[in-house]
């Protein structure tokens, strides 16, 4: 490869570089994450439901138990601004009690003003 051809593939990458946005992607199908244990343990959950009211952004989730037995789960939510950073400070994280065969509703708001995405993390 020629000094010439070296020098036109270091422009071309560099030019794509800076074409790119600038955002962190934060993935659509990556707003629910949950460990295999509360699978295990027989906790399913609903993608986090996003919108934004009075300025203050809101997210909710519902909670299934199919056990027979009350589960502990914790929990918590990550807010992300239009560029996909994630915004502090970071919410502290929370636990709740799933009744056996029962359904509870989780949900957050805050001072995230600009939040654009939303991911809820769910732990034993």
């Amino acid at each position: 490869m020629t000094l010439r051809a070296v020098s036109v593939a270091a422009l071309l990458l560099a030019l794509t570089g800076c074409s790119s946005d600038p955002g962190i992607p934060v993935n659509d199908r990556q707003t629910l994450v949950m460990e295999s244990t509360v699978l295990a343990a027989g906790i399913t959950a609903d993608k986090p439901d996003f919108s934004s009211r009075d300025i203050q952004p809101v997210a909710v989730s519902r909670l299934y138990n199919e056990r027979g037995k009350a589960i502990k789960v914790n929990y918590r939510f990550y807010w992300y601004d239009a560029k996909g950073l994630e915004m502090h400070p970071l919410e502290q994280p929370r636990s709740i009690m799933v009744p056996p065969h029962s359904s509870v509703s989780i949900g957050s708001s805050g001072n995230f003003m600009g939040a654009h995405k939303v991911r809820l993390n769910i732990w034993l």
